[in-house]
């Protein structure tokens, strides 16, 4: 499977998805790492590794239909099969997501439908968390559709929280299991045990 990556921050996730290639775990290879940031660490981490890395911002196009033809464009050019959102923060055109339906994941830093949403990205996810008193948070790995976060759910795993965590805490512990369990839903993917019935989606051992 080619995979692109599409990320706004540090990689980190980026590079969960690299050491589960490297160590065998997934079956794929990253063909194009695609930021909305010039500054993403994500893409910084591409070029050492010798991987395509693309700095695409709808700012640097003159309208919206000309940005969604430049990043189909990448995507084409470097034979993508599916698309890995990880700590992407901006909403990916409809026509991409018709381009790739069914194959653009996301992995999430709480338990969806829960703290989900236009706005509950990066660390205010953890703080509405915490805000809320909850007992759990997790991470959930989803098929991306044209609405934020709605998608049909492919994993999830709960850590749980006690009183002394913190924002910062709280995203500690989610992070571990993104780690985790992003590369297994993306295996999943590449070996096509995802079964998708409407709303709902499920991996197939």
């Amino acid at each position: 499977m080619n995979l692109a990556v599409f990320a706004s921050g540090r990689g980190s996730n980026f590079q969960a998805i690299l050491r589960a290639i490297d160590d065998g775990r997934l079956s794929a290879r990253v063909t194009l790492v695609l930021s909305n940031r010039s500054d993403a660490g994500a893409l910084e981490i591409a070029r050492a590794r010798g991987i395509p890395a693309v700095h695409c911002s709808r700012k640097s196009f003159g309208s919206d239909s000309e940005f969604v033809t430049g990043m189909l464009a990448h995507l084409t050019d470097h034979r993508c099969d599916a698309i890995a959102l990880a700590g992407y923060m901006k909403h990916v055109p409809a026509e991409v997501v018709a381009a790739y339906r069914n194959r653009i994941t996301n992995i999430h830093p709480a338990l969806l439908p829960a703290f989900g949403g236009a706005g509950m990205y990066g660390h205010h996810v953890h703080e509405a968390v915490y805000a809320s008193g909850a007992k759990f948070s997790g991470a959930t790995v989803h098929l991306v559709d044209e609405e934020y976060d709605r998608g049909p759910i492919l994993l999830q795993e709960a850590v749980a929280l006690d009183a002394e965590d913190t924002p910062d805490s709280i995203a500690a512990k989610v992070l571990t299991v993104e780690h985790r369990i992003y590369p297994i839903a993306l295996q999943a993917l590449a070996e096509g045990r995802i079964d998708i019935q409407g709303q709902r989606a499920w991996i197939r051992l």
